[in-house]
């Protein structure tokens, strides 16, 4: 053991490997990926491996670990568990291969120096147990010899000869059954070769072509753009590649891969006839091809498929946790009372009343709509309501008969003395909510639509608090996301949802066990038992006293001290993000400075960085690192700081478009509700979401939207289109570009509009459009976006937004 790092971290062995050095390598392998120092991330796997989590260590280990932000960390926790496990399983191929009798040192090196679970199984396929096959078959009837005599290739007679021996009355009945049952092992052996396999695998991914096409072409469905479509396996986006497997699931697609079959035969051939014979070249030539077309191509096509399909997910998880984490962090709207309003027609809106802590003041139900239409006796409550507890916003959700709601929110603050706002509010997930055992134990008096409409009013309060509180899988700002493997994508957003929450941080008196939870240290278990240490002993009044939580021990108090707040307790800093182990270094800063912990407080140390001449000097006269110098400060002049603060705010409404007050070139301010990989659907005030296509977010170029908007953006659009029939709405968020007056389309795609359009004209009428899409466009492109990348901008916008239902 060896003692590394300012805070005396130990670093040991945890797992049981071959030899340090292969340690060393992950190491070393983690460091060249994520581009860091092999020192980093020594430090890190050190603190994982200790059982610290990812928010502590970004947090209070920057030190230690260079300063490694959460998203690097969780990146390298990722691939230390793949790392790890291709590294045990490297140790079983070896040791199996090792009792078979038959690993060589050439062997064993090539599986050490493979970097891919992939490589490791090619390596292993010769000598993995199988289940019976042609070439078993074929081994049992005692065949073998005949196919070495054939793959030594120096025959001088032709192979029927040979082949005539071993027939016999049992088995092998025929010289043809002989030969084929050679052919058999000899295919076998050749697929067996890995690499063989990586070179046809390689050069699949770089010169094949997903191919597809429909499996009714009458068949009407969102898949259409699909039916008849072909693309590069190495230009194909992620989100085609969902799509396409939704397709196929659903059965309106066929799938396949096209190889560069003949080059691929070509190589098998050179590399498996030694000379040209006349009675073996023939026999091993059918050989090859039937082991490529029967055993290499049909797994290669599986294992391409996988990684798109791998690729994709994990792609569309990362667009899911960047979504996520804008939509956690977006600013709550404090001091306000609340109005929350779940719209419905039969049943009647449901109004919840929340006071600016977030409790519950009243509920009503009200029926303004449709079939009921008591539309003044809606209003005559809500304005008892709003002047009863002086309700400044109202939350609507965007659920069914929001239009409706709104109208009448619209009409009844235009005969309102007081100044009331109101918010359409994204309702995703709150039924999931409102049905839970945490919302039946948290409300036991409220039905469902009660429960619904105060989550509604608290997400405007505070979305972080109130949206911990539902899977995150079902808030629907994500794409494709029930297609994914719901494992990675559970682990990811629970990732994204404890990062935000200890970005932020809890008030430890207030906090709900389901945001307690998601706090670093914390299980469900420990933050039910902190929730009922408060209800039995009253306030916290120090960060000490969770120590005598049950099963919170010191570990987890290290790990979760520092995120947990509270206001006007026994110490100052116990409001602030200073760690506990830190609290001597900030008393002694505050007294070398003229201060005490009471200024804390009271806003004297709002310059307190200006008071300190040498960060370097300060920080080794308080034995501190310069890094947590540099945070203490942070915290001390501006203690408990919320970083929501810097985030866009919701857009508070006072007035109602409709959807055909909409005119091409209209400029207008939405907000992001969503980003895919193709565009960003924007909250214009309609009740239809705004698709911008990924070629109208930027004037620049630009790989992802994600690159240039975030959910939660408030952003200037310029309308385009309008197709009011479909629910279609398409923006630009470049303003200042020319468009043409009568479309407002962009002058550079309007011929690609036409174009599309045609063909659609084209298909209704029974007639297939030219080149390789049903849609008209040619050549590999394919497809209604036009491009080979999905940036040509032609008419995603229009094609591509009825599939905005996946993705809400």
């Amino acid at each position: 053991m060896q003692t590394i790092g300012v805070f005396g971290i130990i670093y040991a062995n945890y797992r049981s490997y071959p030899a340090l050095e292969d340690i060393m390598d992950i190491n070393k392998k983690l460091a060249e990926e994520l581009n860091v120092k092999v020192s980093q991330v020594e430090a890190a796997v050190g603190l994982i491996d200790e059982g610290c989590t990812i928010p502590f260590i970004a947090r209070y280990r920057k030190e230690v670990t260079g300063s490694m932000n959460d998203e690097v960390l969780r990146n390298l926790d990722e691939r230390l568990k793949y790392l790890r496990n291709l590294e045990d399983r490297k140790e079983a191929v070896i040791s199996s291969i090792e009792e078979q009798g038959k690993l060589t040192d050439e062997l064993k090196a090539q599986i050490l120096q493979a970097e891919t679970m992939v490589l490791v199984e090619d390596l292993y396929r010769p000598y993995k147990q199988k289940k019976r096959t042609r070439a078993t078959i074929a081994k049992e009837k005692g065949l073998e010899p005949l196919a070495d005599y054939i793959m030594e290739q120096n025959a001088a007679e032709p192979v029927e000869q040979n082949a005539a021996g071993y027939v016999n009355d049992d088995t092998v009945k025929s010289v043809k059954d002989a030969i084929d049952g050679a052919k058999d092992i000899i295919a076998e052996r050749i697929s067996d070769v890995a690499d063989y396999r990586t070179y046809i695998r390689d050069i699949t991914m770089k010169e094949g072509t997903l191919v597809t096409a429909a499996k009714d072409e009458k068949a009407e469905s969102v898949y259409e753009m699909y039916y008849e479509f072909s693309e590069p396996l190495s230009r194909i986006a992620g989100h085609r590649v969902l799509a396409i497997n939704r397709g196929e699931d659903e059965k309106f697609l066929t799938v396949k891969i096209e190889a560069p079959e003949d080059r691929i035969l070509r190589y098998l051939e050179k590399k498996t006839l030694t000379g040209e014979n006349e009675f073996t070249t023939p026999v091993i030539t059918e050989a090859i091809a039937d082991s490529y077309s029967r055993l290499i191509a049909p797994a290669i096509e599986r294992e391409i498929r996988s990684s798109l399909t791998d690729d994709a997910q994990e792609g569309a998880i990362k667009v899911f946790g960047k979504n996520l984490h804008q939509l956690l962090m977006q600013p709550p709207i404090a001091g306000k009372v609340v109005l929350g309003w779940d719209p419905a027609f039969r049943t009647g809106c449901k109004l919840a009343v929340v006071d600016p802590t977030g409790k519950v003041l009243d509920t009503k139900v009200i029926y303004p709509t449709e079939p009921h239409n008591k539309v003044a006796e809606a209003k005559a409550e809500l304005k008892r309501l709003i002047k009863k507890y002086g309700v400044s916003v109202i939350s609507v959700g965007n659920g069914t008969a929001s239009r409706e709601s709104e109208q009448i929110i619209v009409d009844l603050i235009k005969e309102l003395d007081d100044s009331v706002e109101y918010v359409i509010t994204n309702e995703a997930g709150a039924s999931v909510y409102s049905a839970s055992k945490l919302a039946t134990e948290e409300f036991p008096d409220f039905d469902v639509a009660q429960r619904s409409a105060v989550s509604i009013a608290r997400r405007l309060q505070d979305p972080l608090a109130e949206l911990v509180k539902i899977d995150p899988k079902s808030i629907g700002v994500g794409q494709y996301q029930h297609d994914m493997n719901q494992k990675k994508l559970g682990e990811a957003l629970t990732g994204v949802v404890e990062d935000c929450v200890n970005q932020v941080g809890v008030d430890l008196n207030t906090a709900s066990a389901s945001l307690l939870e998601y706090i670093s240290g914390i299980s469900k278990t420990v933050a039910k038992n902190i929730v009922d240490y408060r209800e039995k002993n009253g306030r916290f009044t120090n960060r000490k006293q969770l120590l005598k939580v049950a099963k919170l021990g010191p570990k987890a108090y290290e790990q979760c001290a520092g995120f947990m707040r509270i206001q006007g307790g026994d110490n100052p800093l116990d409001s602030t993000s200073v760690h506990p182990e830190s609290y001597d270094a900030a008393a002694q800063l505050l007294k070398l400075l003229g201060y005490d912990v009471n200024a804390i407080t009271s806003g004297e140390l709002a310059q307190l960085h200006s008071k300190i001449d040498s960060m370097q000097e300060m920080a080794e006269r308080l034995s501190v690192g310069e890094i947590t110098l540099e945070d203490i400060v942070k915290e001390l002049e501006k203690p408990g700081r919320d970083p929501r603060e810097s985030m866009p705010k919701p857009i508070l409404r006072k007035d109602v478009l409709d959807m055909k007050d909409l005119k091409p070139g209209m400029i207008l301010k939405g907000t992001v509700r969503n980003v895919i990989d193709f565009g960003a659907f924007v909250d214009i005030g309609v009740h239809q979401d705004g698709l911008v296509h990924i070629s109208q977010i930027s004037n620049r170029r630009i790989e992802h939207p994600l690159d240039a908007v975030s959910v939660g953006d408030i952003v200037d659009v310029k309308v385009l289109d309008v197709d009011a029939a479909k629910a279609r709405i398409s923006l630009t968020m470049r303003i200042d570009e020319n468009t043409d007056a009568f479309t407002g389309r962009p002058e550079a795609a309007k011929a690609a509009y036409a174009k599309a359009d045609a063909a659609r004209e084209q298909k209704r009428s029974g007639h297939k459009g030219s080149g390789n899409s049903k849609n008209g466009t040619r050549g590999r492109n394919n497809g209604r976006n036009g491009g080979n990348n999905n940036r040509s901008g032609s008419n995603g916008e229009l094609d591509l937004s009825r599939l905005s239902k996946f993705f809400k």
